[in-house]
């Protein structure tokens, strides 16, 4: 369970998710891949996308097998283990957002608070 009670902390969290938004890269038959800006964090040498969001998708047609969902941070300043409920609200907005309601298996990375998870209806 990730708690969110730090009311400083979850004013960060709902500013960040308020403005968070995604562009797709690339898309093929079995994958998508999506950058994710933030408010306040970016990539530290270029200046862009926060992280990278990697959709791969199942095509046997079987609906009880997973989709993967890997989700890379690439700002330093999200591997503070004190962000970790930042991280973990991010990840979770975006597969809502990206994923939706499919059994979806995901992988974050973000340094300390890395961590993998599974979604299922």
């Amino acid at each position: 369970m990730v708690d969110l009670k730090n009311s400083e902390l979850e004013k960060i969290v709902k500013e960040e998710i308020k403005h968070l938004y995604f562009i797709k890269n690339f898309r093929s038959a079995t994958a998508e891949e999506w950058y994710l800006f933030l408010k306040s964090y970016t990539e530290p040498k270029t200046g862009g996308a926060a992280a990278k969001v990697i959709v791969h998708y199942d095509l046997q047609g079987n609906r009880d097998v997973f989709i993967n969902t890997t989700l890379i941070f690439d700002d330093p300043k999200l591997f503070d283990e004190r962000l970790y409920p930042l991280v973990y609200a991010i990840a979770d907005e975006v597969v809502n957002r990206i994923v939706g309601y499919a059994n979806t298996l995901l992988s974050v990375h973000a340094g300390a608070n890395s961590y993998s998870a599974e979604y299922t209806r």
